[in-house]
């Protein structure tokens, strides 16, 4: 299963068993899956953020491991660290559980920013270094970290390096009344449904191959051009400080082949970059005092700046053999 959309749709059938609602999730989280990236979840507690990670991570049926994040967590509680044996007289590295194809950094934002630090060289080197001595990370690597709104109590907003390190970041709301009635109806009939009942129905190999496919998705010259327009226009934003970097161009960029490919397509289009920007950038900007004195929401200033660039013509990003 290369296919980029057969496998989005098995991964969307399988947790549709039990999660319900929330579908432009599950295309994050693939859409970061295929092109090895990071995403951060938002959302109150008890929305069902930790369930959306297991479930998706079981359907997929990669290696998963959750970490809580919590005030007292040590960087070596993720990492690892060196345990002396006085057996042999000599220290053995223990792994931490950043060692998994999908790591769940629970409530990410509760922990210091020192041990959020933790996760930055797994993130962009897919390494870890302990003791002095690299280990490689297993290959698929992703991590989902869930947060609490940042006005919580007990919490503390991550850095901008840290921030910078997911590719795209996603709000889950609560449901829809009437997803919300099936929900409850669904699991009225079932108390015992869970994360157990979801199969995994793509295999490590079919990932590879999907994330190839991605790689060879088109995009146009006035594809990019395009983009490139609406990362200038962040950085040159009255009401934005600081705008997208050139890691955030890249991940948009990434971002909209995977997106053109679980769609089923293999070009992208203007739409793909509209879609995908505000993921790729929300979390990302920062905005000047005046524009936070206003109370302005970064998804609102990023939804005014994309507005002011003009996209191409549709059919501009089909390839010549289309």
């Amino acid at each position: 299963m290369s296919d980029p959309a057969e496998l989005y749709d098995s991964i969307r059938e399988e947790v549709s068993t039990v999660l319900i609602g929330n579908e432009r999730i599950l295309e994050g989280l693939t859409v970061s899956l295929l092109t090895r990236g990071h995403l951060l979840l938002e959302g109150v507690p008890g929305i069902g953020k930790t369930m959306t990670a297991n479930l998706f991570a079981r359907a997929t049926g990669l290696d998963y491991n959750r970490i809580q994040f919590t005030p007292d967590i040590l960087p070596a509680d993720i990492t690892g660290t060196e345990i002396y044996r006085e057996q042999t007289a000599e220290f053995e590295v223990r792994r931490g559980p950043v060692f998994s194809n999908l790591v769940v950094a629970d409530e990410i934002n509760r922990a210091t920013p020192k041990a959020q630090s933790a996760l930055l060289e797994s993130m962009q080197e897919r390494q870890v270094t302990i003791g002095g001595e690299t280990f490689s990370l297993p290959n698929p690597f992703m991590v989902v970290a869930t947060q609490n709104p940042i006005e919580m109590d007990g919490t503390f907003e991550l850095p901008e390096a840290q921030r910078d390190r997911f590719q795209l970041k996603y709000t889950m709301e609560h449901l829809e009344w009437d997803d919300e009635r099936e929900f409850i109806d669904r699991f009225h009939a079932n108390p015992e449904l869970g994360a157990g009942d979801v199969q995994r129905v793509v295999s490590v190999d079919d990932l590879l191959a999907a994330q190839s496919a991605v790689e060879s998705v088109h995009v146009a010259e006035p594809v990019r051009e395009f983009l490139l327009e609406v990362v200038t226009a962040t950085r040159e934003s009255e009401e934005i400080l600081h705008g997208a970097s050139t890691r955030a161009t890249l991940s948009l960029l990434n971002a909209t082949k995977a997106y053109a490919a679980i769609h089923g397509r293999n070009y992208v289009i203007p739409d793909d970059v509209l879609t995908m920007v505000k993921p790729a950038f929300v979390h990302r900007i920062i905005l000047t005092t005046d524009a936070e004195l206003n109370e302005r929401d970064p998804a609102d200033v990023l939804g005014t700046v994309v507005e002011s660039v003009d996209p191409p013509e549709v059919s501009i990003g089909v390839p010549e053999e289309q």
